[in-house]
């Protein structure tokens, strides 16, 4: 439970600065043009009554309880277009540009990079080892983990291993 989650209900709602920023022609413009830029946070995007009411079981347990996708089940394993972009399944902030897809053959959906300032990162210990778990930055929903020094032949020498029901497709 959050701090914020321990807090007495108010007879009012309580809306983060954020809420009220609005988008700038710079916020939206992106390296290529195509993906939208990444969504502030919402303070509606905490709360567990609205993630069951807009998420399938499955997504609710990926996104919202860090689950996994059995290997090699996922919609976007084998998807690679050549133009759009991977949005975050829960609120539909750009994690990852098409371009950044590759085949690493390990039964996930694999990126090289994501969208800049749209996936946070954090240590993971669970199951006896550590590693690094990758987050949409704007709602904190579970993405997967990211890998690095594998040896793939990208830019970035990271295979950021995505649940696929943890994003959707954008053309």
């Amino acid at each position: 439970m959050t701090f914020l989650q321990r807090l007495p209900k108010l007879p009012f709602t309580v809306l983060p600065l954020t809420y009220f920023a609005r988008p700038t022609a710079a916020s939206l413009s992106t390296m290529n043009g195509s993906t939208p830029a990444p969504h502030p946070p919402d303070s509606k995007l905490n709360d567990d009554t609205h993630w069951r009411a807009v998420l399938s079981p499955t997504q609710f347990r990926i996104l919202r309880e860090a689950g996994t996708e059995r290997p090699g089940s996922g919609e976007y394993n084998k998807h690679f277009p050549k133009h759009g972009y991977y949005a975050c399944a829960g609120c539909g902030n750009p994690v990852y540009e098409a371009g950044t897809k590759f085949d690493s053959g390990c039964g996930w959906p694999a990126f090289f990079k994501e969208v800049d300032g749209a996936v946070k990162r954090r240590e993971d210990r669970s199951f006896g080892s550590i590693r690094i778990e990758i987050r949409c930055s704007a709602c904190d929903g579970h993405l997967g983990h990211v890998f690095k020094g594998e040896g793939f032949s990208t830019p970035t020498d990271e295979r950021h291993c995505v649940n696929s029901v943890s994003i959707k497709y954008e053309d």
